[in-house]
């Protein structure tokens, strides 16, 4: 509710919801000449909470066809005389942030861990809306910050305490035109959109998975750098069949909810892309069999219908990565603010972090801590309920 002034009067009507308590209550506020200053509704399992801050004039108490009218209708009214005087001073503006919960069921004790993590920060807690139908598996608190909380301090203490607690993920997001705004999202393929990589796989298949392996290994301890870890692991791929990557690529496993996020974005005009450091063979296929807009990845040089070793053309690293997002949004003339990049491993913390929005999925603890959020217990529809959308709007869509 906004600030106050006084003679103002914050009516609580409480009941059983049905049509028309609204509209018979207001109409009889307005012919008593009162002020209408804010207004909140809401209705639980058809209980409805419905708060009116009013000035009236001086002259006029509370109406008493107000409380009759209440009588009938069968709901409760509560008065509150509010004084305090709204002077119009200027001062520090509380920011304004959405904190979004997401898991497979989220109860009172969940709740609790959360707004008590909150308090204790400092944050204050205006709305909170339920985002999932029909289990309260998601929802939203709106909330205000105060100048001396850093978001991106809050941002780290949630991020622990979902990691404490592994049945639910919390995102920050700062309130704003952008944050429903989005029209683009990029996703990152193996491990990500996948729930394999690629790479292992052609390798177990040539027999050479172990020497992969410790190559992935050296490259993951900072001993080697990308492109040439990718090097030296291709290499080893030389003769392979290239029946065995086309059979690997027609039946992708794909991670929990990817469908249903595609599915959705596509049929609310988002564009979608897949940027991979993984093989143009899987990625074409997920673009077609998901109809994704884009797709960005390496290429295996093929001789005689087997593969040579060797990547054709400039390898998708994490800056190329980068780049390739940047480039997508400008030709589809789409801010960057506007774009949701989705990734699981170092590979794509540039991309994270060029997008407006940078969405850990199921990733390693140094990933989680750079990017804006991570997902990590639920499937990557999840993503969905980041946008502000909820439950019912996503089954209008199909």
């Amino acid at each position: 509710m906004t600030s106050t002034a006084p003679g103002c009067v914050l009516v609580t009507v409480t009941g059983k919801d049905h049509p028309g308590i609204t509209a018979r209550l207001t109409g009889l506020l307005a012919d008593a000449g009162a002020e209408l200053l804010d207004v909140e509704q809401v209705v639980v399992q058809g209980r409805l909470t419905l708060c009116l801050l009013v000035r009236l004039p001086e002259s006029v108490g509370i109406p008493r066809a107000l409380l009759f009218a209440a009588r009938e209708l069968g709901v409760a009214l509560d008065f509150q005389a509010l004084e305090t005087p709204d002077t119009g001073a200027s001062g520090p503006v509380p920011a304004r942030y959405v904190v979004t919960a997401v898991g497979r069921a989220l109860g009172a004790g969940q709740l609790h861990s959360l707004t008590s993590h909150l308090a204790q920060a400092g944050a204050n807690v205006e709305r909170i809306v339920r985002l999932s139908e029909p289990h309260l598996g998601s929802m939203e608190l709106h909330v205000t910050l105060p100048p001396t909380l850093e978001p991106q301090v809050l941002k780290r203490s949630l991020l622990a305490l979902s990691m404490r607690d592994t049945t639910f993920d919390v995102a920050l997001q700062k309130e704003g035109l952008f944050r429903r705004g989005k029209r683009m999202v990029v996703m990152d393929m193996d491990s990500t959109l996948i729930r394999i990589e690629v790479i292992d796989e052609l390798a177990r298949a040539h027999g050479v998975g172990e020497q992969v392996s410790r190559i992935t290994e050296r490259a993951m301890q900072g001993e080697m750098d990308y492109d040439e870890s990718l090097r030296q692991r291709v290499a080893l791929l030389a003769g392979l069949d290239v029946g065995v990557l086309h059979r690997l690529a027609a039946s992708l496993p794909l991670t929990e909810g990817a469908e249903t996020l595609v599915r959705v974005l596509k049929r609310l005009g988002y564009r979608t892309a897949v940027i991979s450091g993984g093989f143009s063979v899987a990625a074409e296929a997920l673009k077609a069999r998901l109809g994704i807009d884009h797709a960005y990845s390496n290429v295996l040089e093929e001789e005689g219908g087997r593969l040579t070793g060797r990547t054709v053309g400039a390898i998708v690293n994490a800056r190329r990565k980068a780049e390739l997002l940047e480039q997508l949004a400008a030709q589809e003339g789409i801010l960057l603010e506007q774009v949701i990049a989705v990734g699981d491993g170092a590979n794509d913390l540039l991309m994270l972090e060029r997008a407006g929005l940078g969405i850990a999925f199921r990733a390693k603890p140094r990933l989680r801590e750079a990017a804006d959020t991570s997902i990590s217990a639920g499937g990557l529809d999840t993503i969905l309920y980041l946008l502000g959308l909820t439950g019912r709007e996503l089954q209008e869509v199909g």
